[in-house]
This record gives structure tokens, C-alpha cells and sequence, in this order.
């Protein structure tokens, strides 16, 4: 049946039908390069230098489900994301008009912890070593601010948590008889202020730095308390006119970890009127938080995401395998955010950006018009060469290059390909291979004529000796677009994708196409006359 002029007919016809039933279901949607957007270069961060080859490959494979699991939930239409080398993720977001929260949610890690507060006792009475060690280590240079010579240092701690004591008479002379050297040896504590709540401090935020710089000394990590572990608050407040930050001595070993939660919506605390984060806990994660929260009521519990505290409720009661994470006023949309990541899972090591370019919509409508220019000169130009040279035939030609576009475009929205400049390109020269493929056959058949063979037998013939040269050529083609694909990343695979839909569409078209138009052409000719070639 396919073989008969009526078959063939129904067969492109077929072809036709469903690669516009492609085109108008799918769409063809453009890459970043056309519509503007963010391509990122991600890489699996080793700030220790302690990840193998083998480890940082098996980080960078976990890494990418976690990124195209968030990148889905984040709503991005037509992402690019894809593993370049052994260590590396390229993501490329078309349209995405909030940057800076797509990198924030891209590198989270979204390490998430439940730790015990500890009490404030604990820290306050290993102070005066740690003061100490910190002039020791840094000198009266790494003073806070507000301790410089001649000035009387603030309150002690102690006296900010739990009064003067009892002596107070003697605290007195003591007070009056405080030398600089003295405000010297108590940086830390000069710093560190009262919250209202055990086990939890004030830091005003200019003095926050400096808190840092100090934790970070060895010296100071050995003196604190056993067991223990200082943690910032997720943001800073305003008390009256001054920005605080909250410092939380924590149990360093969380009792559970985020590999138990199971889900994570965002939402609002109606008899609070603030932003949580609502998550649900598995079965075993369920019941480690209904045992250690039975055994800590009246306790506080720090809900860690990423080293920072988000929140440190009271416990109340005996909690189950649900819980909140309370964002104070934080918008709606960071608690998306973060229910987004929560639900994503963590990443197996932090991600740090090696690479950024946007592109503006400007330059994208630069691209296409351009694009549009290129296509319209080349294929005019063709159509004008093919007429002018092959005349009859070369008509012919061009109605199946019509055909062609109208294909290629469909096989685009079939496998839901993105198209992008270098695809242009791609779609040009594959342009370029379909015209090359009928000039291959039109030889042949005016060698063909110029034996004295009859019509019909020589654009038989024609077709029959090109089609080894045809294959040959679109063979060859295809292998090397299908390599590109395979070893490229970003424009190069979509000159490859683009290249081989081409490559198949220009093959069927100057192969079935456009002999099914000589066959229409010559039934309407007598057998005997000449064709125009």
C-alpha cells in the first residue's frame, strides 16, 4: 500500500498531521539563550580537602536528583540540568526573573537537626577561662567594641543572668577597684547578654563578628562546655532602637536528623498570625520524638536547619510524628522556600557557584530576530538557487523543504526539545543537508536522461544510485550529532538535538517526499515527455 502513489500521499500526509498535533500540544519552547534567564556552574564544595574522586563523584550524582527535585518544585519551565565531567552540575533556568532566590534554594544544603538547649550555666561558668584564652590569643586589639583604655567595662554575665550575688557590698569594692587589664580578660562576657531564656544570649548584631572570630579559636572550642555546641539564630530583631542576634548553647549531637521527614508545607499560625513551616516525621522518626520529648518537658528543643536555629519551643507536652518550625513574620514565600528544600532532601555536601551568566530578554529577542534574519536570507537564497538551476524540479525541491521546517519543528515539540541559537544553526545547516540530498538526485537522474532513458525510469534510477551516498552522508552526520549530544553540555547539546531531528527529517523528505511530488508531477505529464531538470 505504501508503495502506490495513494499510500504515500496518506503517509506524509499521516507524518504531517502528527507532527502539527505535536507542535500545537506541546509547544516549542525556546532555551535561555532566546528568552533570557540564569546558567549556573555548580561544584560539590570540599573545604577540608577530604573527599575522594570517587566520594566527590558519588556527591556531585546525589546532589543532582536533590537540585532536579527542587528545581521541579520551584516551577521553572524547561530547565537545563545535567552533570558536566566527574564534579560538576550545570543548570541552566529560562525565564527566571528572581535570581537570587533560585541560588539560595540551589545551594541550601538543608541539613536539618533536632538538638537539646542546654543550659546558659554551663557556658556562663566556663567564661572566665575563655575570656582568658581570647586575650591570650588575640591581645587587647580583639576587644569589642566599647573596651578601650580608661573605660568601665560592662556588667559581668553573672550579674546580667542571676543578680549581684550575695555579697553585694563586696561585689561593690570589687567594682570600684576593676583595672583595664581586667576589662581586658572578660571580652566574651562583656558581649554576651541576658535573652530572658535559659540558654539562650543576646549579641547586638555589630558585635556578632567579632562573637565569630572568637569561637573560632581552638583555644576557645576546647574550653567550652563538654558536649556542647554554640549556634546563631536563623536572623537578627530589633529590641527598641538596637538589631540583637540570638546565640544558642546547644547538645552537639542532634537526637534526630531530617532523613526522617517525610514532608514539609508552608503555612500560617492562626493564633499567632506568624509564618511556620508545618513537617511531617516518619514512623521511626515519630517515635524518637515522641520518647526524647516526653523526657524533656518544660525543656527547649532547637529546630537546626543548615547551623543556624530557626526555633527552640518549649516543650509541652509529649509530641508526636508532627511538628512546626516557627519563621516569625517571614513572608509566605520564604516559608515555600523552605518547605521546598525540606521536602527535597539535603544535599550531601554545600555547592559553590564557579559560574554565572544571565541573559537578558533584550538579548534574547536580539537572538531570535537575528536567527530570524539568517533563516530567511539562507532559505531564500536556496529556494532562488534550486528554481533558477533545476527549474521544474528544483520547485519540487522546495515544496518538500516547506515540508521539511514544518517537521522538524514538530519533532522539536515531540521530544519536547529545547530550542536555542546554536539549534538554529543546527536547523540551517541541517536545511543545507536536505537541498544537498536532492542536488545528489538530480544529478543522478539527468545522467540518467542523458543516456536516453525514458522519464519515469531515470527519476527511478535517479533515487535508486543517489540513496548510497544519500545514507552515506546523513549516516556519518547523525553519529557526530549523536557524540555532541552525549559529550556537550548546554548550546553544543542543543545543536546536536536539533541537528539530528534534522538530519531524520531531511532524509525521509528528499528521500519519500520529494519523489512522491516527482510521481505526482508525472502522472499528470505524458510518459514520454521531457522534465525539466
Amino acid at each position: 500500500m505504501f508503495g502506490t502513489l495513494k499510500g504515500r500521499i496518506l503517509v506524509i500526509l499521516g507524518v504531517l498531521a502528527l507532527a502539527g498535533w505535536f507542535y500545537f500540544d506541546n509547544g516549542l519552547k525556546r532555551g535561555l539563550d532566546l528568552q533570557g534567564g540564569m546558567h549556573l556552574a555548580l561544584e560539590v564544595e570540599d573545604r577540608d580537602g577530604t573527599l575522594t574522586p570517587e566520594a566527590r563523584a558519588d556527591a556531585t550524582d546525589r546532589a543532582l536528583k536533590i537540585i532536579r527535585t527542587r528545581i521541579d518544585q520551584f516551577g521553572v519551565e524547561e530547565p537545563l540540568i545535567q552533570k558536566a565531567g566527574d564534579d560538576r552540575i550545570i543548570v541552566e533556568l529560562p525565564g527566571i526573573d528572581d535570581e537570587e532566590r533560585a541560588k539560595s534554594i540551589l545551594q541550601q544544603t538543608a541539613y536539618l537537626e533536632f538538638q537539646l538547649v542546654r543550659s546558659g550555666r554551663e557556658l556562663i561558668e566556663a567564661l572566665p577561662r575563655i575570656d582568658r584564652a581570647i586575650v591570650q590569643a588575640v591581645g587587647v586589639e580583639g576587644l569589642p567594641q566599647g573596651a578601650q583604655e580608661g573605660e568601665r567595662p560592662r556588667e559581668a554575665l553573672e550579674e546580667l543572668l542571676f543578680g549581684r550575688g550575695e555579697d553585694t557590698a563586696q561585689t561593690e569594692a570589687t567594682e570600684a577597684t576593676r583595672t583595664d587589664s581586667v576589662a581586658a580578660a572578660r571580652p566574651l562576657s562583656a558581649i554576651l547578654l541576658d535573652s530572658g531564656n535559659d540558654g539562650e544570649f543576646l549579641v547586638a548584631q555589630e558585635n556578632v563578628a567579632t562573637v565569630n572570630r572568637y569561637l573560632a579559636l581552638p583555644e576557645v572550642q576546647r574550653l567550652l562546655p563538654r558536649g556542647t555546641v554554640l549556634r546563631w539564630a536563623e536572623s537578627s530583631e530589633g529590641v527598641g532602637a538596637q538589631l540583637y542576634r540570638r546565640l544558642y548553647l546547644l547538645e552537639s549531637r542532634p537526637f534526630m536528623t531530617g532523613e526522617y521527614l517525610e514532608n514539609a508545607t508552608a503555612g500560617r499560625d492562626p493564633q499567632f498570625n506568624q509564618t511556620i513551616v508545618s513537617f511531617q516525621l516518619s514512623r521511626r522518626g515519630g517515635r524518637i520524638f515522641e520518647q526524647v520529648t516526653g523526657e524533656n518537658i518544660g525543656n527547649r528543643i532547637a529546630i537546626v536547619l543548615d547551623g543556624q536555629v530557626y526555633s527552640a519551643p518549649v516543650v509541652q507536652s509529649r509530641i508526636g510524628a508532627q511538628g512546626q518550625i516557627e519563621l516569625g513574620q517571614a513572608s509566605l514565600q520564604e516559608a515555600n522556600d523552605l518547605a521546598l528544600v525540606l521536602r527535597a532532601g539535603a544535599l550531601p555536601a554545600p555547592l559553590r557557584i564557579i559560574e554565572e551568566r544571565t541573559v537578558g530578554p533584550s538579548l534574547g529577542a536580539d537572538s531570535i530576530e537575528q536567527g530570524k534574519i539568517a533563516g530567511i536570507v539562507g532559505i531564500a537564497l536556496v529556494i532562488l538557487i534550486m528554481v533558477g538551476y533545476y527549474r521544474v524540479a528544483g520547485a519540487l525541491a522546495v515544496a518538500a523543504l516547506a515540508y521539511y521546517v514544518a517537521l522538524v519543528i514538530g519533532g522539536l515539540a515531540a521530544f519536547h526539545a529545547t530550542l536555542t541559537a546554536p539549534g538554529i544553526a543546527g536547523l540551517i545547516l541541517s536545511v543545507g543537508m536536505a537541498v544537498d540530498a536532492n542536488v545528489l538526485i538530480f544529478e543522478r537522474i539527468r545522467e540518467e536522461l542523458a543516456a536516453g532513458r525514458a522519464v519515469r525510469t531515470a527519476v527511478d534510477e535517479g533515487f535508486r544510485n543517489a540513496m548510497s551516498a544519500i545514507v552515506d552522508s546523513n549516516l556519518t552526520t547523525l553519529i557526530t550529532a549523536l557524540i555532541l549530544f552525549q559529550f556537550g553540555t548546554g548550546p553544543v547539546r542543543g545543536f546536536a538535538v536539533t541537528l539530528s531531528i534534522g538530519i531524520v527529517a531531511s532524509f525521509f523528505t528528499a528521500v519519500y517526499v520529494t519523489r512522491t511530488l516527482f510521481l505526482l508531477y508525472l502522472k499528470r505529464k505524458r510518459a514520454v515527455e521531457a522534465i525539466s531538470i
